[in-house]
């Protein structure tokens, strides 16, 4: 249930630019300009490099005649036909799993069920799709009808030219004959919601076998993909979150962990035309579309169609099981479109359907099954309550998804027809179509309030020679190529709009089939904060403005083949050859690469602007740091004035902040007020981060002590209401914070002042339960300011009943502080790891409060 808080790139396409209709390659005058280019991500190699060990004796010795070793799925292979069997090694079996408490099937009976379900005939196939946080395999199972290698790569053919040449694919008699519908069923991507996942397994033991007319008509005209369990860490440990505490159902447009970008990566390369995402605990069972508002950058007038259509066939399923509300204390199903006026909506592409949608899907739905068996209840029900309620969750999820296999095999050729023209729309750069009761016939009740459409720019850029950093500027173009949005590098500077833009600059034509997806992350977003009273999670996103990178708007394309299409960014990584070397901590990566050298022993010093020096002596550890993290040490003659030294925090903090602080490569002790009244060394830290998790009135007197000993010598970097609460109670600055609307989040202006902490940030930033400071002290240095006006750039930010709490009531408040003893945050910096360009706020002050607090201590040793 989604709680509010009260890969291998992608193959090379074997479509050029047109294809005839018997499905024959032609390339057409423009062919070059249609250069594939599969996305390559960083993050994702190293996913699946990881993932990859040599087979064991035993391993080998499981793998049947027919069968392949266990290995990595190439998930956009086509080279190869189904069924493609392979042997799992089985897991350890684990006793303290809690999904046995249940009655369902831990996750060490996974592999060994699904080798089984492989032996039951020619229908299913087994992938390693990647590895949890935690190392455990994701396992993609494909139930379709036998295909040969020359069919599979027919379908890929066919799949290609629906995405690359969409108006082609309208008009395709072997689309419309022979086109396998992509289906994608996700299962307990919240750990703790199993049930999904035994449902899965038991409909794929059916299809393996049935052979009823209906079951070979949908398999030989389909292809279902089944995502066993999302999220085996917190299967196995009863927690809604992975390894690394993230609900990744809010993780699509960062993709942090790497159970995202496996699921990412199945969209791309499977590109579904359905998908459920199975989750619990609602009562009745609910089944979207949604309440408004409703994203902006999507076709919602085919998706809506679609997911209106299915959800009534689902409904009629669940309902159709028998189960009561008096008898079982089952409610009847319920459909937020129809059955609610708000809070439950579609805007924000951090949930699994709604990121699918980008990727050509015009059906895909969260569908919550109805009975409670988590958190407190898994705790307080007796076992045979809580087997009842499983038992009847799984018969429930089935419904859901026998529904909708049904509802695929009956709308196969509009399903497809529609993924075409949210793709055909795209590339030919159409207008969207306004939801109405005659656009979309069938569904009632559509009104005003569902209409959302969006101007799509002609094209953004990326501009090289800026002041911001070109790792940004990588590190985005990377991650818009993982999302299988098109980038293209200019060979030459060009002109265009009365300015010229120089060699180098990425360029994002807007006319491209996934338009939708590269606006939803580029974009500047919207206020809609007049639209509905309260949103369910977040509501102002923007990787435009909040991943260091500049993003602007082109009036139109340049001319003369300036554009090149590129498959990853252009490296960055550089150490000039003599002198010693400037390391700007403009981005996250170069604070990665700074606390990497320190661990070294490398002799760094801080200069005056913020920048870290490192001795020529150090040029072999720096061509070392500057590969890996992808960024440049420049020549300097600057002399650093601080000495740098190995920075050590204790952080109180969210999972998404202490994420962040590790991908800068802190060393970071977790805290909390339990660890702290345990008893706790301060001897191994330098420095307090605290966000969550530490309340000073909660402390005993021993921990309290040793508190404020250590802040008596060290600096405290605070963030949002509880680090401000433990500065009021250490008496570190005088200042009054002030707190906004609890429920206010978005995209933000922001003035910064050029001191150490914010020198050369944006001036955007991201705020969730904003925060701001007033009565500052003498001492007390505003670091940033919310703008005047209105601050809110995107979003959903309202005041309180009493008009206090409201953006307006921030505008010219000093949203970061900074003093002798703490540095203050307002803002969200770190926020679920997501707003890159604002990471290097927080290392800068960390690194200001380690290393400047306490000028008596001896110099730690590097080791």
């Amino acid at each position: 249930m989604r709680i509010t808080r009260t890969v291998p790139a992608r193959p090379v396409p074997l479509i050029a630019l047109a294809v005839t209709t018997a499905g024959s390659l032609l390339l057409g005058p423009n062919a070059a300009a249609a250069e594939p280019r599969p996305p390559v991500h960083r993050e994702a190699a190293l996913d699946q490099q990881a993932a990859r060990a040599p087979l064991s004796a035993a391993q080998r010795a499981l793998t049947g005649a027919g069968a392949a070793p266990e290995a990595e799925a190439a998930l956009g292979d086509d080279s190869r036909g189904y069924p493609r069997r392979q042997v799992l090694t089985p897991d350890p079996e684990n006793p303290v799993d809690k999904s046995l408490k249940l009655g369902l099937t831990p996750y060490h009976a996974i592999a060994p069920k699904l080798n089984a379900l492989q032996a039951l005939g020619d229908r299913v196939s087994v992938e390693v799709a990647g590895r949890s946080a935690g190392g455990h395999r994701l396992y993609l199972v494909t139930v379709t009808a036998p295909e040969t290698a020359r069919q599979a790569r027919a379908q890929a053919r066919m799949r290609e030219l629906i995405e690359q040449a969409p108006a082609l694919a309208a008009k395709s008699p072997e689309v419309k004959r022979a086109y396998k519908a992509p289906v994608f069923l996700n299962n307990n991507i919240h750990g703790n919601e199993w049930e999904g996942t035994d449902a899965s397994l038991r409909l794929i033991e059916r299809l393996a076998t049935a052979k009823d007319a209906a079951t070979r008509d949908l398999l030989s005209r389909s292809r279902l993909y089944f995502n066993i369990t999302a999220n085996p860490d917190g299967r196995i440990a009863g927690t809604r979150t992975n390894a690394n505490g993230f609900d990744m159902n809010r993780d699509f447009v960062t993709a942090s962990q790497p159970e995202v970008r496996a699921m990412r990566q199945i969209m791309v390369a499977k590109q579904p035309a359905v998908m459920l995402d199975l989750h619990g605990y609602v009562n009745g069972t609910l089944i979207e579309p949604t309440t408004p508002p409703h994203g902006e950058n999507y076709e919602y007038d085919l998706f809506l169609k679609n997911t209106y259509a299915n959800a009534l066939g689902m409904e009629a399923a669940v309902n159709g099981l028998g189960y009561t509300p008096a008898g079982d204390g089952v409610q009847p199903a319920q459909i937020p479109f129809r059955d609610q006026e708000e809070g439950w909506d579609d805007w924000p592409p951090i949930f699994t359907p709604q990121y699918a949608a980008f990727h050509g899907t015009v059906a895909a739905h969260t569908v919550e099954i109805p009975l409670t068996v988590n958190n407190r209840a898994y705790d307080t029900l007796p076992v045979t309550e809580l087997r009842r309620r499983s038992a009847i969750n799984v018969d429930v999820a089935g419904a859901a998804l026998r529904a909708t296999l049904d509802f695929v095999r009956s709308r196969h050729a509009s399903l497809v027809a529609d993924q075409i023209e949210v793709f055909r729309r795209g590339a030919a750069g159409a207008a969207q179509v306004p939801v109405s009761a005659e656009t979309v016939p069938g569904v009632p009740g559509i009104g005003p309030e569902d209409v959302y459409t969006t101007a799509f720019p002609r094209a953004y850029v990326i501009p090289a020679g800026t002041r911001r950093p070109a790792t940004a500027a990588a590190r985005l173009v990377d991650h818009l190529l993982a999302n299988d949005v098109r980038v293209t590098r200019a060979s030459h500077s060009f002109r265009l709009g009365g300015r010229t833009y120089a060699e180098g600059s990425y360029v994002v034509d807007m006319r491209q089939p996934k338009r939708g997806l590269a606006n939803a992350l580029l974009a500047d977003g919207r206020d809609i904060s007049d639209k509905v009273s309260a949103m369910y999670d977040i509501s102002g996103w923007s990787l435009g403005r909040l991943w260091g990178a500049p993003v602007e708007i082109l009036p139109g394309m340049p001319y003369g083949g300036v554009l090149r299409p590129v498959r990853a960014a252009s490296p960055v990584a550089y150490v000039a050859p003599r002198g010693d070397l400037r390391l700007r901590l403009d981005d996250p990566n170069e604070v990665a690469a700074l606390n990497s050298l320190l661990r070294e022993g490398v002799e760094a010093r801080r200069a005056a602007d913020g920048s870290a020096i490192v001795p020529g002596s150090a040029r072999r550890q720096a061509r070392e740091a500057a590969r890996r993290y992808d960024v440049a040490f420049h020549a300097t003659r600057l002399t650093g004035t601080v000495p740098l030294q190995r920075t050590r925090v204790a952080a109180a903090v969210t999972a998404g902040e202490l994420f962040a602080l590790r991908e800068m490569n802190f060393e970071v002790t977790p805290v909390s007020t339990d660890v702290l009244n345990a008893g706790f060394d301060w001897s191994s830290t330098d420095v307090l981060f605290v966000s969550a998790g530490l309340e000073h009135d909660d402390l005993n007197p021993a921990a309290r002590t040793a508190l404020g000993t250590f802040l008596g010598r060290h600096g405290l970097v605070g963030r949002g209401a509880t680090g401000a609460a433990l500065n009021a109670a250490a008496a570190l600055l005088a200042v009054k914070p002030v707190e906004g609307n609890g429920d206010a989040n978005g995209v933000v202006r922001v003035v910064n002042s050029g001191g150490g902490v914010t020198a050369g940030a944006s001036d955007h930033g991201f705020v969730y339960a904003p925060l701001w400071f007033t009565d500052l002290g003498p001492s007390v240095r505003a670091e940033q300011r919310y703008a005047t006006g209105n601050p809110l750039l995107s979003g959903h930010w309202r005041p309180l009943d009493d008009g206090t709490g409201g953006p307006t009531n921030a505008a010219g408040q000093a949203s970061v502080v900074s003093g002798p003893h703490a540095v203050l945050f307002g803002t969200e910096p770190l926020f679920r790891d997501h707003p890159k360009g604002e990471f290097t706020q927080v290392a800068r002050a960390l690194l200001a409060m380690a290393h400047t607090i306490d000028t008596s201590r001896k110099r730690l040793p590097n080791r």
